[in-house]
């Protein structure tokens, strides 16, 4: 088994699930005795590493150049860097997350000369959508460019409703595609949820270089927690696919009942002004939180709520609230109904549909026995399925298929 593994991402720091469970798979594998190499864009959120040295500037999203455009698409500054990583120091296999946007797919021609075996964890759909997440710019589900017609989300200006994003995500897609990304460059992707494989296969993603590892979380520093909040806790990014107004019109006459929405994103401003706006003075949005303050905050909630609209795949936020002894009240769209086994450790509603999770969200305040007791299980769930002994096992058996 490899004892030096490069991790690859964009971020440096924890924006979102996929970059808490970057941090945590190197943790794991630290911990069982594997030396671990970073490598991502600067940032000046970044956490400290002695590997700093060798990460390429970012590229500028917000006030993009004209050499920003160009790097979005192809970096030879991270190739670069990354070259003169591999120089000094000699990982015996890379594994990947989110890569492109910062780094790009300019660094996997620098991986196959180096002749080291890449794995990457699939945390969305970028693969088969040029905007990662299946949706249009109205929102709604899409499977329109079938994986490989990338200029069907410039007619549709699936990248936040723009022209000019939407060209730079498809022309990123097709230089993808050219270089051979998917074929030549990458020798094993991880689905983290089997709906994720399989919507991928269908998209024409190679079937046979797919394996699902669903995430995992480390209880052993969080005490069960049998006693019930007092309140309904989303944490996540607060954006319109992830059901933010789903979640805030379910919730509008519960007003006894505080909802407490946790992160960052697009639509946060405009979920505040909507909260503002109605006088929804029990529904209050706390902005980012991390570490020990998130924690508390989840394990003082009565139950978590997932409300998505898109195809999650294995989020983070449904196996850190069972980890605090709390249920899960979630869609039934992508892998979230394999996390959630209704009446047993959450409930399941239709995805968008207002009443049903406001339904769900009384059911769990009629009976807080019974919302107790799905939190335990879910805390038993946690440490029996997505424990990081089980973890750690299945993700050495996907390395070992490329050494």
């Amino acid at each position: 088994m490899p004892s030096t593994v490069l991790k690859v991402s964009q971020n440096y720091f924890v924006r979102g699930g996929s970059d808490r469970y970057f941090f945590s798979l190197a943790a794991l594998l630290e911990k069982k005795g594997h030396r671990v190499i970073p490598f991502a864009a600067r940032h000046r959120e970044n956490l400290p590493t002695p590997f700093a040295p060798y990460f390429p500037d970012p590229v500028d999203f917000a006030s993009p150049s004209p050499a920003d455009l160009v790097r979005f698409v192809h970096s030879r500054p991270a190739a670069l860097a990354l070259a003169r990583l591999l120089a000094e120091h000699r990982p015996r296999l890379a594994h990947l997350h989110i890569y492109y946007g910062q780094l790009t797919t300019s660094i996997l021609p620098v991986l196959r000369r180096a002749g080291i075996p890449v794995v990457q964890t699939l945390h969305e759909y970028r693969l088969a959508c040029p905007v990662s997440t299946l949706i249009d710019a109205q929102g709604r589900l899409c499977q329109a460019c079938d994986g490989k017609d990338y200029w069907r989300a410039v007619a549709g200006r699936c990248n936040r409703g723009s022209l000019a994003r939407s060209l730079l995500s498809a022309a990123e897609a097709y230089h993808a595609r050219l270089l051979g990304g998917v074929v030549d460059h990458i020798d094993r992707f991880i689905t983290v949820s089997h709906f994720q494989r399989r919507k991928l296969a269908e998209l024409g993603v190679p079937a046979e270089k797919m394996s699902t590892v669903h995430n995992f979380v480390d209880v052993s520093q969080i005490a069960v927690n049998p006693e019930p909040g007092e309140y309904f806790l989303y944490f996540g990014r607060v954006e319109r696919l992830k059901g933010i107004f789903t979640l805030i019109e379910a919730a509008a006459p519960l007003g006894r009942t505080p909802l407490l929405i946790v992160g960052e994103g697009e639509a946060r401003a405009e979920a505040e002004a909507l909260v503002e706006r109605r006088g929804l003075s029990h529904i209050r949005l706390l902005g980012p939180k991390g570490g020990k303050e998130l924690q508390r905050l989840i394990g003082g909630s009565l139950a978590c709520v997932l409300p998505s609209q898109w195809y999650e795949n294995c989020p983070m936020s449904v196996l850190e609230a069972y980890a605090h002894s709390r249920p899960v009240i979630g869609s039934d769209i992508g892998g979230i109904p394999e996390l959630v086994d209704p009446e047993s450790d959450g409930w399941l509603f239709a995805a968008g549909d207002v009443e049903a999770l406001r339904g769900r969200l009384l059911a769990a305040l009629a009976d807080r026995e019974q919302t107790r007791s799905m939190g335990l299980a879910g805390r038993e769930k946690v440490e029996r399925r997505f424990s990081e002994e089980r973890h750690y096992e299945q993700i050495l058996d996907v390395y070992s298929k490329v050494l």
